[in-house]
Formats: structure tokens, sequence, C-alpha cells
């Protein structure tokens, strides 16, 4: 199950894509927006990693840090970066602890196959580690700008 506005946000410790630990707590005193997303460098996910890059600045005016998170391993994360000049902060869940915590791992179908997966969401998490806003089933195609808008 989600995490829903106004629940303390689940806390973590994941490598991010040079292999550093990052956690929420490092963060305290900003916003945090944590995007969970199904894989790198797939059409979907890029458009949206390439969204919240194009409004990087915008979000840092905003006092807030972006967070993606995938299964992907770090090394994916960093080609991945490296390959559409991502600037966000990629976090790698290779084992799905978290991605489950956040209520992200769920039964997806495609052709009449049912399998396990990420859910597409995003989390503004406050500056005081509380759940602000949630955006369920999110469609990569204008998602940076809707979370953008959400932000005090």
């Amino acid at each position: 199950m989600m995490p829903r506005v106004g629940d303390s946000a689940p806390d973590f410790s994941l490598p991010d894509a040079n292999g550093s630990l990052r956690g929420l707590a490092e963060y305290r005193g900003r916003y945090v927006v944590l995007y969970f997303y199904p894989k790198d460098d797939t059409p979907g996910c890029t458009i949206e990693a390439q969204g919240f890059r194009d409004d990087h600045d915008l979000f840092i005016a905003k006092n807030a840090v972006v967070m993606g998170v995938s299964k992907d391993t770090c090394e994916s994360h960093r080609a991945f970066m490296q390959k559409h000049g991502l600037r966000s902060i990629f976090l790698s869940d290779v084992t799905g602890e978290v991605v489950a915590r956040y209520g992200c791992w769920v039964e997806k179908s495609m052709y009449g196959r049912k399998y396990m997966g990420i859910a597409r969401a995003t989390f503004i998490i406050d500056p005081t580690g509380r759940i602000s806003r949630v955006f369920p089933n999110v469609s990569p195609n204008g998602h940076s700008e809707d979370v953008l808008r959400a932000l005090p």
C-alpha cells in the first residue's frame, strides 16, 4: 500500500549511481521529489527523466531535490545519466525493498501475461519528512511540470 498524504515518508538508505549511500535524513529541511520508475533507458522512463533534467534548476529554486528509484544497478544508472545528460539523483534498489515500502511493487499485465513490476509513481516529501503529495499512475509526458506546480 502506498503511503498517503500526511504519513511519515518511509526512510531508506540506497546507493546512488556512484555507489554512495543516500537517505532521506540527509535532505531534511528540503523538499524531496521521490519518483519510482520501471527501467533505465526505456522510452517512457527516459521521457520522464528528461523532464526532470530540463526543469532541474526550477526544482533547486523551490528548495527541492529530485531522486529517481528503480531496481537497476548503479552502473546502469550511471550509463543512463551519461547518455541523456541527466541531473537528478538516481538510486539503485536492486532488492526492491524500498520500492515495496512505497507500495510501488505491483502486479502488471501485458498481452494477457501477469508479472510483477514497478508502478510509476511520485511522492513529494516535505522538509519535515512527511508525504505532502502522491502522484500514482504517472504519465511521463509533462509530469515534471505537474510536480513543480505542486511544490510551494
